[in-house]
């Protein structure tokens, strides 16, 4: 299937899963084979037949990632028709219908044929939308972002692919001699994980030994709580003849207390009735001045009504001006439209040039091969012809020399 620059995609990738070729210093007492595994960042493309495999296993996993979103787009087509552009937007719509399609008919019994043949076709649109889609990497880069996906099996496929091409990438790079290494490495991790099994069964036994004597001193300590149990209800018993004696004395304490207060009541309704006389002086002579206010509160209203209406005035200048700016706005705003739509078709256009000389360049090559494979073959002829000419002078040498001798003897 024809695809865009796969760098463009791998890039990311690549930069995520691998570092800089160069020696990373391993920890003490780990050979480097086994920090390999330890640490999958330090794995590295050796040869081009790694990096080749490398490649297809990234590029497949971008194609699992578009195809993931594949659906989402679908759902909102109409908030990415204008991102997406004319063609792939009606890709999609296609890949839509023959979806529902094969839904259909696979809810409802029918030809065999029919169906293999609707699923060859949804094949085939899904390799068309993933052939656009490469083809513009910054597109796809910015569905990643802003298509929101929520979890779902495909997220788990995709995780287990990328783990499955870490692996790839561990045993295309894991020689013989690290496999050793490695294999030697678990050997010794298992000893000591014996060692530290028989000094955690000793340390098991100290610490039972520890719980033991911590359980006796606790049984200790419950009987000593029990004798300050009974010694705290003996106390009790005797604070409660002591409480008795207290409510006795408050009871009466109360009484004269009660007396008092109704003492000072009395003297306090007196107070109330002088204050009362008072506030009715402060009364009238607020009154006075409360009328002072509502002049100077009826002038400041005046004033606050000549500024509103000033305001009023000033207000609506404000919206005649805003009202041609937005006038104004809305006309550069259709002007960018426009810009937009024909930036669109030149990207199309861009992209179909791309796609052309692309293909150009595809057949110089395959021109240069054939050239190639032609002066091959007539150098392959031409040496088979000149063997066969020596073969044959040698041959007709041979037999003179044999009549000669035959005629000498």
């Amino acid at each position: 299937m024809a695809t865009g620059d796969p760098a463009a995609f791998q890039a990311p990738l690549l930069k995520q899963r691998t570092l800089v070729k160069g020696t990373t210093p391993g920890r003490a007492g780990i050979p480097l084979g086994v920090m390999k595994v330890l640490d999958p960042r330090q794995l590295q493309p050796d040869t081009t037949e790694t990096e080749r495999i490398l490649n297809v296993l990234d590029e497949t996993i971008v194609k699992l990632e578009i195809t993931r979103l594949i659906p989402r787009i679908i759902g909102s087509l109409e908030r990415y028709a204008r991102m997406l552009g004319p063609e792939i937007t009606s890709r999609l719509l296609e890949h839509q219908k023959l979806s529902m399609e094969i839904q259909h008919l696979l809810a409802s019994p029918g030809d065999e044929e029919t169906k293999r043949a609707a699923e060859q076709r949804l094949k085939c649109s899904l390799r068309n939308i993933l052939r656009l889609l490469l083809a513009n990497p910054l597109l796809y880069h910015g569905l990643k972002y802003k298509v929101r996906v929520r979890e779902s099996p495909a997220d788990v496929f995709i995780k287990a692919f990328m783990e499955f091409r870490d692996f790839t990438l561990e045993k295309l790079l894991t020689s013989p001699d690290e496999e050793k290494e490695k294999i030697q490495f678990m050997k010794d991790i298992s000893l000591q994980v014996e060692k530290n099994t028989e000094t955690i069964s000793a340390l098991r036994e100290e610490l039972a030994a520890v719980i033991q004597t911590r359980d006796e001193e606790l049984n200790k300590k419950d009987k000593t709580i029990e004798n300050l149990k009974t010694s705290m209800e003996d106390l009790a018993k005797d604070c409660k003849a002591e409480i008795q004696h207290i409510m006795e004395e408050g009871e009466n304490q109360q009484k004269e207390d009660e007396k008092a207060s109704q003492d000072r009541c009395a003297r306090l309704k007196q107070e109330v009735q002088l204050l009362g006389a008072r506030f009715n002086a402060l009364v009238l002579e607020h009154r006075a001045s409360e009328l002072v206010v509502r002049k100077e509160k009826c002038k400041a209203e005046r004033e606050i009504q000549k500024w509103v209406q000033k305001y009023d005035i000033d207000m609506a200048e404000k919206q005649a001006t805003y009202d041609e700016l937005q006038a104004v706005y809305n006309d550069e705003k259709e002007q960018l439209s426009l810009l937009m739509e024909k930036h669109a078709l030149l990207l199309q256009e861009y992209t179909e040039i791309e796609e052309e000389r692309r293909m150009l360049k595809e057949k110089e090559e395959e021109a240069a091969r054939e050239e190639a494979r032609r002066n091959n073959a007539a150098t392959c002829i031409q040496a088979f012809w000149k063997g066969y000419l020596v073969r044959s002078i040698y041959k007709s040498k041979l037999k003179k020399g044999k009549g000669k001798r035959k005629g000498k003897k």
